[in-house]
């Protein structure tokens, strides 16, 4: 997530953030940037095997109990966030 921010999100002179946060059985990766026009959306087809790029939230979509994109709270742009069961 902190790449896809990286790489998709990054606007000149601002940084993205990274929050995590535990809970009962549970912790939560907030990844947020300063992009509001980029959301990204989970796609079921697989990039090509030979691409570099387009995985990332399929990984995450595998490993989550759940994720979503939400309105950045305080500022311009956007949090990815993701939630994993702890075992």
């Amino acid at each position: 997530m902190a790449a896809n921010a990286v790489r998709h999100g990054h606007v000149a002179g601002r940084d993205f953030h990274v929050r995590l946060t535990h809970g009962t059985g549970t912790v939560r990766v907030e990844v947020s940037d300063t992009r509001t026009e980029r959301v990204p959306v989970l796609s079921d087809a697989e990039p090509p095997g030979d691409a570099e790029c387009g995985r990332g939230l399929l990984i995450v979509a595998g490993l989550a109990t759940r994720w979503e994109v939400a309105p950045r709270d305080g500022a311009p742009g956007k949090t990815v966030w993701a939630e994993l069961r702890l075992p």
